[in-house]
């Protein structure tokens, strides 16, 4: 994942409510879920949900599926994956093996 890739997605999910979102979505899996549940599981109004979606949308953190007339809109776990790559890539490079905590 590139620099300015990463600071897009930190960025989609500095906000409470998509990091809400995000992680319902997460939680939810390769299921994921339907707008109207997001919103109630949320309490969310429709409007403001479909803000939200959309800047997690921009940022490639979400896919949408049309479902006849409903939306279902899943985490892409490709993509945070290589966030949390790219945020762990250089992890401890500088200490010495001893002084590094138990996930490098």
């Amino acid at each position: 994942m590139e620099h300015k890739r990463a600071t897009q997605a930190l960025a989609a999910l500095s906000h409470a409510t998509r990091l809400s979102i995000y992680r319902l979505l997460v939680q939810a899996g390769t299921g994921g879920k339907l707008a109207g549940d997001i919103a109630q599981a949320l309490n969310l109004p429709g409007a403001t949900l479909s803000f939200h979606l959309k800047a997690l949308s921009a940022a490639k953190l979400i896919t949408a599926e049309h479902l006849g007339r409903s939306i279902c809109y899943r985490a892409n776990f490709t993509a945070m994956n290589a966030l949390v790559g790219y945020l762990t890539e250089n992890c401890c490079a500088d200490d010495t093996p001893s002084e590094r905590p138990g996930c490098c």
